[in-house]
């Protein structure tokens, strides 16, 4: 078992997990952590808790020091100049003509890095941007491309359920989503029914993939010929959460089946 605690960073809701050490980090305490981009200023969101180890996907860093009204004077002063250089950066897009849109700015706590994040349809050569950013705030400048997903997480907003998006609630991994998802739950493919506000497939069709295909395991195809008590026919439509399906019997008619037996 290990020892971390969950810190979160600005404007973002996923949550990293870090080693505390010793300190003393409760609930919205502010803390200064490495991170791999460098210094960072978060904030406790998990306390201290034991964890398998093998949850942990990489390497814990260190929390390094519960923030001080310094390191706090500090932190907002590197909001101001992270949005004083998105509005210079966007006017540098304009002048370079790049078919890129700049979501945000974020400076480390320590300066040794500023990270620009933007939306863009493809692959943009954004050298010489990067080049005039450095020139100008003389620190390591990234640039990197995130999807619509990242976008609607950031924005928020309601679903087709009519509740908060997954993404902006809860969902903190977002990983590949294919339309065999989709299949897989008997839904139309009508991409108003199976897209979310982002354009692309809803994000709840990966978590209920599994429980659809355990599921979907104990009943024939559509289109299988099987043998119920009324005589053998074809299945014609499955309800694969009450784990039934339907067989078109000849001279019959439709039989509705249980699979669960």
């Amino acid at each position: 078992m290990l020892r971390v605690v969950g810190i979160a960073f600005e404007n973002t809701k996923q949550i990293y997990y870090f080693n505390p050490k010793s300190l003393d980090l409760r609930r919205n305490v502010t803390v200064i952590v490495e991170t791999e981009r460098g210094l960072q200023f978060g904030k406790v969101i998990l306390p201290p808790f034991n964890i398998a180890a093998d949850k942990i996907k990489s390497p814990l860093k260190d929390v390094i020091r519960i923030s001080t009204k310094k390191d706090y004077l500090e932190h907002k002063k590197n909001l101001r100049d992270a949005q004083t250089a998105l509005n210079k950066c966007r006017q540098l897009i304009k002048k370079l003509e790049l078919n890129m849109q700049i979501m945000d700015a974020n400076f480390t706590f320590d300066r040794s890095q500023l990270l620009f994040r933007f939306l863009a349809d493809n692959r943009v050569d954004f050298r010489q941007l990067a080049k005039e950013l450095a020139n100008i705030y003389k620190t390591r400048i990234e640039l990197r491309q995130v999807g619509v997903r990242d976008k609607a997480k950031e924005i928020g907003g309601c679903g087709l359920c009519g509740r908060q998006l997954c993404c902006a609630r809860f969902e903190s991994d977002i990983a590949s989503i294919s339309i065999n998802m989709a299949k897989n739950q008997n839904l139309s493919l009508n991409p108003n029914k199976i897209n979310g506000v982002c354009g692309r497939l809803l994000c709840c069709l990966k978590y209920e993939d599994e429980t659809y295909k355990e599921y979907r395991a104990d009943l024939p195809k559509i289109g299988t010929i099987v043998e119920t008590d009324k005589g053998k026919g074809k299945v014609v439509s499955l309800d694969i959460l009450n784990k039934k399906y339907s067989v078109n019997v000849p001279e019959v008619g439709v039989v509705e089946v249980d699979g669960s037996n």
